[in-house]
């Protein structure tokens, strides 16, 4: 079987991020003299929704404006960050998504992040060249967080794919928990951290060049 549809996780995934996304959050808690280790970090920032986080840390009776103000807070300090870098996507991205495109295979992000992190990433990233901002699933304040895989799930309805027919690209634990659960017909785990302590049984991958293109249908002509 080939593959015809494509689902993306976006920080650590298409764009290898976490190291400004966890400085971001270190200058936020600094701000509000909070210390959590390293190992806490990876327990609840990652993968995670911000309204999540920010009642895991201030307390679940932390009002919904508060919480707001806090988002806006942490991600102007990240998206600061962002441009500071000139970060750009992650190694052969560019080819693999032109060649998504070029051979017709239907493919879209499902995101963590808020709508305020999708709108900055389409503007510096130029991401419209290949994605449709219509069919990006993202942090609405509603949909699960993951490892609930109900992001992935509905990305696929709106892709109006067989889940079977479906790759999910992924690189945190939290994240391919969920794209498992979504039951597509591959998962993908995308290294970014350049860590090999994680076992996996996944095919794992550190450039997309190694991302094998027999995989998937050819769904128009390669031109």
């Amino acid at each position: 079987m080939c593959f015809d549809s494509v689902i993306f996780d976006f920080n650590g995934t298409l764009f290898w991020d976490t190291p400004l996304h966890n400085r971001a959050w270190d200058l936020f808690l600094e701000n509000h003299h909070i210390t959590i280790s390293d190992e806490e970090k990876d327990r609840v920032l990652h993968g995670r929704h911000n309204q999540e986080i920010l009642k895991m840390l201030f307390g679940h009776d932390l009002a919904d404006e508060k919480v707001g103000i806090f988002i806006s807070e942490k991600e102007d300090i990240y998206q600061k960050l962002v441009s500071e870098t000139g970060l750009k996507l992650a190694p052969g991205v560019e080819n693999f998504l032109d060649f998504l495109k070029r051979t017709g295979i239907r493919f879209t992000i499902a995101t963590a992040s808020g709508i305020e992190n999708v709108s900055f990433y389409f503007e510096y990233l130029d991401l419209g060249r290949w994605f449709d901002f219509s069919k990006v699933v993202f942090n609405n304040g509603v949909i699960k967080s993951k490892p609930d895989p109900e992001i992935f799930i509905t990305a696929m309805r709106i892709l109006g794919t067989d889940p079977g027919r479906t790759v999910i690209f992924e690189d945190s634990d939290t994240g391919i928990r969920a794209a498992l659960a979504a039951k597509p017909g591959k998962v993908i785990r995308v290294n970014s951290s350049g860590r090999d302590d994680q076992a996996s049984e996944l095919l794992t991958i550190s450039h997309f060049d190694q991302v094998p293109v027999d995989f998937f249908c050819k769904v128009k002509a390669d031109i």
